[in-house]
């Protein structure tokens, strides 16, 4: 009799998945009908939806086409109806006037389809990356965090990443795991991090909105809650909150699924509290993570600072990747609106105290004691910034609030 029951209820609940699998690959070609195809490409399966609208896969139709030289084969296209596509048209345009890292996602251009009762449709075509997010790679270890070497490695080029971004006089507002893209090299096979979404990015020092906070508030700095200040220096409190996440393998609040997001703000804002860092992660991981959380955005380090700090020395070669950051667009038609294309089909044509987190060891930091500290550890660092700088002459950093002379060497946590 158990036995009958054991199989009754494993055919109804294969019978469940069967009509669950029916029912997404059902919603999928819904989707698909209702944003269409492009001129040189199709659109696959569904990758991932938001209240902007939605992502797929895309391929091209005729790989061996003259769109070859404009798309890769594979594409990740972000698709809303035009009457609603605003944030993505902004991501567009940000995209177009920071082009030119590889730490960055590509865009191919962009599109105009017609879908279901001839509706139009803005399509965003984007680098594809076949890794998923980092989001999805932290979920996969089980809330045990990946191995230090690993979260160096990405942490080194989402940093790469976002000094472009500073030094185009942008802010990202919204760095966190789900954003940054894994993408496959061609070189050795392995994953490269890249800073993805920058649909809530703004201009630095644009004029802020008063109670309007762009992103999310796990990874909000001090000064975005409590002054709705969001510049330079709260992209890299998010990036310390990226790395604990990373070395964790939880969320940089530890909290718990059912906190919201107003508890999370009154500890940020109210309590002044910081996350904790636990015991297991390295000393210079620990002093790396100091340099992000302060909660004085004026002592806060700059991503040019944290990329020659020790935490991640030896990871990778500096002055090779600095070539490579320069490397021109492969496809460069950002100029091109594959929408006023043409040619017909047939023509072949995408975050002060440290606490371990253990009962039996903590780790305090008062800022309120360690300001000179920090003025006196934080000029090394800045000689490093200062020399880029002069190399540079033709942009200018967001971080130039320090000014004063701040420097950093490694300090016992």
């Amino acid at each position: 009799m158990e036995l009958l029951l054991i199989k009754k209820r494993s055919l109804i609940s294969d019978d469940n998945s069967d009509r669950k699998r029916k029912k997404q690959e059902h919603e999928v070609v819904i989707e698909q009908s209702k944003y269409g195809d492009g001129m040189a490409w199709f659109r696959g399966c569904l990758i991932g939806k938001g209240c902007f609208g939605s992502v797929f896969m895309a391929n091209l139709k005729k790989p061996k086409s003259r769109y070859t030289s404009y798309y890769p084969p594979i594409m990740a296209v972000k698709s809303a109806e035009v009457s609603v596509s605003s944030s993505i048209q902004k991501e567009r345009e940000v995209l177009n006037n920071i082009r030119g890292c590889r730490n960055v996602i590509r865009c191919f251009g962009e599109e105009i389809t017609n879908g279901e009762n001839n509706q139009m449709v803005y399509n965003l075509l984007l680098e594809y990356g076949s890794g998923g997010t980092l989001a999805d790679l932290i979920k996969k270890s089980g809330g045990f965090g990946l191995p230090e070497s690993d979260a160096k490695r990405y942490t080194r080029s989402i940093l790469r990443g976002l000094r472009h971004i500073h030094h185009c006089g942008y802010v990202h507002c919204d760095l966190k795991p789900d954003n940054i893209l894994l993408v496959c090299s061609s070189d050795d096979g392995c994953f490269t991090a890249k800073i993805g979404d920058f649909g809530l990015a703004k201009r630095a020092k644009q004029s802020k909105s008063v109670g309007y906070r762009r992103g999310t508030p796990m990874y909000f700095s001090p000064e975005v809650v409590i002054d709705g200040v969001q510049e330079a220096p709260s992209d890299i409190w998010a990036i310390g909150c990226v790395l604990l996440e990373m070395l964790t393998g939880k969320p940089p609040w530890d909290s718990r699924p059912e906190t919201d997001g107003d508890e999370v703000l009154s500890r940020i804002g109210e309590n002044n509290e910081s996350p904790c860092v636990p015991a297991t992660v390295s000393r210079e991981g620990r002093s790396f993570l100091k340099g992000c959380f302060s909660r004085k955005a004026m002592y806060r380090w700059t991503a040019e600072m944290l990329l020659a700090h020790p935490f991640l020395e030896g990871v990778g070669d500096d002055e090779d990747d600095d070539r490579k950051d320069e490397e021109p667009e492969v496809l460069d038609i950002n100029a091109i609106s594959s929408s006023m294309m043409s040619e017909s089909e047939d023509d072949e044509i995408s975050y002060s105290s440290f606490s371990d987190g253990y009962e039996d060891e903590l780790y305090f930091w008062s800022e309120e004691e360690d300001d000179d500290g920090i003025e006196n550890e934080m000029s090394s660092c800045f000689s490093v910034e200062e020399s880029l700088q002069a190399e540079r002459s033709t942009s200018t950093p967001l971080n130039e609030v320090h000014q004063y002379p701040i420097s950093f060497t490694i300090s016992g946590v």
